[in-house]
């Protein structure tokens, strides 16, 4: 499971995320930056992002952090018993 995070200021709105993620779970939004670009948005639900990171590494200007977070597990100790 991933997490995006979109910087919008940054973003330029080129699309190259939406079309690397095979999600489809990034689009361009309705809204401007405020340097007059449609920004990109993770329009998934949340724990949907698969967290490859495809969009972050397509984004020519660093706009895209993506965060994977792994299943946490038990850890149990295990203590030597005295006898």
């Amino acid at each position: 499971m991933g997490k995006i995070v979109i910087n919008e200021e940054y973003c330029k709105g080129c699309g190259l995320c939406t079309l690397a993620c095979a999600e489809k779970y990034i689009r361009l939004g309705t809204e401007f930056n405020q340097s007059g670009y449609y920004f990109a948005e993770y329009c998934g639900l949340e724990g949907e992002c698969t967290g490859c990171a495809l969009c972050a590494e397509m984004c020519p200007d660093a706009a895209i952090e993506v965060w994977k977070e792994e299943p946490v597990t038990e850890v149990r100790s295990q203590k030597a018993e005295v006898r």
